[in-house]
Parts: structure tokens; C-alpha cells; sequence
């Protein structure tokens, strides 16, 4: 009997030590792959900030109100601490982060104050700044340095003075979508899915802009000349800055500091790019929700996609 006894027990203790190692060896192999698949994610994001992927539909996801006011051409100039990684068409996704009042008015008046150098005093803003949508998208033709833009005496006074940051993205042709749909962002410039830009190649409409700017190429038969020190030869006897900007009004200079401030909540929190630093616009935000000026409100986002840009 009680060799029986020690017979089960040796039998029982074999299959708990057969299964816990299979469970452990389970639990090993689940773990790396767990590992690996996280180690992928990180090194994809990695490469869309750091701008060194294939960009075949290039986009970049913005901040509320910067995304609308450049969809709408009323923004000319897409400020970053990181020159353009792209030339061409890029797409503009807002992100959801809703924009407060305050923040909206201060931008508003900023571009209102720049348009009346070039006098423009009827600037019409969009009714709305959806967030978590593609906008719409403009043709980045060149990138410039902000010493370069404030003294290109070639384009608009008020674009000169939209050169606050150390690289200016210069957007030309915006269209916008006519119903602007909800998808995913993430942070840099990153390619969009074949299925969304199908959608949104048919959806698209030309804006007419109020003050367009077509940026003259230093080389004509090269439009890939606009990049950061192709002007350098244009800046006159060491001019820094454009004469509009040292000799500002107080109501202008009451708005570019107002701009910068509104920047500034962005830049110390989620700065991308390969380097930080302060730019008039921010990038992502973990709160997607839809923003109007008035009553008309657009339609409520899912929670499911709380946590993404």
C-alpha cells in the first residue's frame, strides 16, 4: 500500500513539474515575442520622427487651430525646429487636442494683424477646427531658414513676419476636404494608408486663397532649389530681420507675442522632430474631441480612440 502511495505521488509530482515547464517555457516565448513586437512599434515611430522613411504620401499631424489655418491658406508658412524631410504634396491632420478660446483668438489676431501689412482687412477664418480629421493637404515647394524668410524681399510682408521658428516649410496650392474624416495621426511625417488617401484624393477641394503666394525659386529650372541656404546671397548687408518687424505697430507686435505664447504651451509638452526646440505650432495630444466656434458642433469621437494623436 504504501509503495502504491509513493508510486502516485512520484507520478504526480513528474506531471506538475512537465506542466509548470511548459507553462514557464510558454510564458518565455510569449514574453519575447511581446518583447519584439513593442521594440518594432518604438523603432517605427523613431523612423517617422526622425523623417528617414520612403514618403510616398506624405503627412503631417498638427495642432487646432495651426492645421486649419494652413489647410485654408491663410497660414503660408509651416514653422518647425527641423527642416522639411519632403518636397511636394503633404497632408495635414489635426490632432486631438481641442483648441481653447483663448488660444484660437490669439491666432486669429495674429494673421488678421499680418494680412493688414499687405492690406487685406476682410481675412475670413474657418467656422470650425475639427480635431482627430484629414484636412486636406498643401505643396510644400522648399524650406527656408527664418533669417532667410524675413528678409526675402521677393513674397508679402505678412509672410515674412510668419518666419518665427529656425525652419520654415514653404505651403503653397491648399485644398481642403470637403467633409474632413476622422483617422489616426502619429508623430513626424509619416505615410498615409493607400485606403484613407483613395478616400481622400476624391473628397478633395481647391481653396481660394486670399493673399496666395507663389515662392519664386532662386533656380527656375530646379524646383527642388528653396532649401534652407539657397537665399543666403539675398540677405542684404547683414539684415536680420525685415524692416516691418523692427518697426512694428503695437497692435502687431502685441500679436506676434500673443502667437508665440499660444505656441509655447505646445513646445515645452509634445515638441517632434529630431531636435527640440519652440515653434508656433505643437504635434499629438492623448484627447480627441471635436472643437466649433458657435453651436454647430461636429460629430463626437469614439472612445476607443482616446490615447492617440
Amino acid at each position: 500500500m504504501l509503495c502504491f502511495s509513493l508510486i502516485n505521488l512520484s507520478r504526480f509530482l513528474t506531471q506538475l513539474a512537465t506542466e509548470s515547464g511548459v507553462r514557464d517555457w510558454l510564458g518565455t516565448r510569449l514574453g519575447f515575442h511581446k518583447a519584439r513586437e513593442e521594440k518594432r512599434k518604438i523603432k517605427s515611430m523613431a523612423s517617422r520622427s526622425r523623417g528617414d522613411g520612403n514618403y510616398r504620401n506624405p503627412c503631417l499631424t498638427m495642432h487646432q487651430p495651426w492645421a486649419s489655418l494652413l489647410v485654408y491658406g491663410i497660414k503660408r508658412i509651416e514653422g518647425r525646429s527641423w527642416p522639411s524631410p519632403v518636397t511636394g504634396r503633404l497632408w495635414i491632420h489635426a490632432a486631438g487636442k481641442v483648441p481653447d478660446p483663448e488660444t484660437i483668438k490669439a491666432m486669429e489676431d495674429f494673421y488678421r494683424q499680418l494680412y493688414e501689412l499687405d492690406g487685406v482687412t476682410d481675412l475670413k477664418f474657418p467656422e470650425h477646427y475639427p480635431v482627430s480629421r484629414l484636412l486636406g493637404c498643401v505643396e510644400v515647394v522648399g524650406c527656408v531658414t527664418s533669417e532667410e524668410l524675413t528678409s526675402w524681399e521677393d513674397i508679402p510682408q505678412g509672410a515674412r513676419l510668419e518666419g518665427l521658428t529656425p525652419f520654415c516649410w514653404l505651403c503653397e496650392q491648399p485644398q481642403k476636404l470637403i467633409v474632413p474624416f476622422e483617422m489616426r495621426g502619429y508623430q513626424g511625417v509619416y505615410n498615409l494608408e493607400k485606403r484613407i488617401l483613395e478616400g481622400a484624393l476624391r473628397g478633395l477641394s481647391p481653396v481660394e486663397a486670399q493673399k496666395p503666394i507663389k515662392f519664386p525659386l532662386p533656380d527656375p529650372r530646379n524646383r527642388f532649389s528653396l532649401k534652407p541656404g539657397s537665399l543666403t546671397n539675398r540677405i542684404k548687408n547683414g539684415l536680420k530681420t525685415s524692416e516691418t518687424h523692427q518697426d512694428s505697430s503695437p497692435n502687431l507686435k502685441a500679436a506676434i507675442a500673443g502667437a508665440r505664447t499660444a505656441a509655447n504651451q505646445f513646445s515645452k509638452k509634445t515638441n517632434v522632430g529630431p531636435t527640440p526646440g519652440s515653434q508656433l505650432q505643437g504635434q499629438g495630444s492623448n484627447v480627441n474631441k471635436p472643437t466649433t466656434r458657435g453651436n454647430n458642433g461636429n460629430q463626437s469621437v469614439p472612445p476607443r480612440l482616446q490615447q492617440r494623436w
